[in-house]
């Protein structure tokens, strides 16, 4: 298959877009998946988490396959909540240069904490 992921580093090149074809009209594309996965660095024990994209799409929108693939390149990547967040978030503006965007991770229980980390962005701000 094309474009697969390699499971020890996160690939932004997987990310592709498709034309948005009402530009100028604002609405809010909510992608969400309870099958995001990443290593704790200190242990390589398994995070999972909850990922709820929001974004105002500008000229062009995120294909979901690619996407998909995109967050699986992340299972065998070891990284703290506030990267993984901040790196999604950065990844995605890159390539999508969206009018708002926010990425919400929301970390299952481990050790008995639960964590939900996000990040905004906004045509202003990269």
């Amino acid at each position: 298959m094309k474009n697969m992921p390699e499971f020890n580093k996160v690939s932004k090149n997987l990310l592709q877009v498709m034309p948005y074809q009402y530009p100028g009209k604002n609405i809010n594309v909510c992608i969400e998946t309870d099958e995001f996965t990443c290593l704790c660095p200190w242990t390589g024990l398994p995070d999972y988490a909850h990922i709820t994209v929001n974004y105002i799409p500008n000229k062009v929108v995120v294909e979901l396959k690619s996407f998909k693939m995109y967050l699986q390149s992340y299972r065998m990547v070891g990284m703290v909540h506030e990267s993984v967040v901040n790196n999604i978030k950065q990844d995605l503006y890159s390539v999508l240069k969206t009018k708002n965007l926010t990425v919400e991770l929301k970390f299952k229980i481990r050790g008995g904490i639960t964590t939900t980390v996000s990040a905004s962005s906004n045509s202003k701000v990269k």
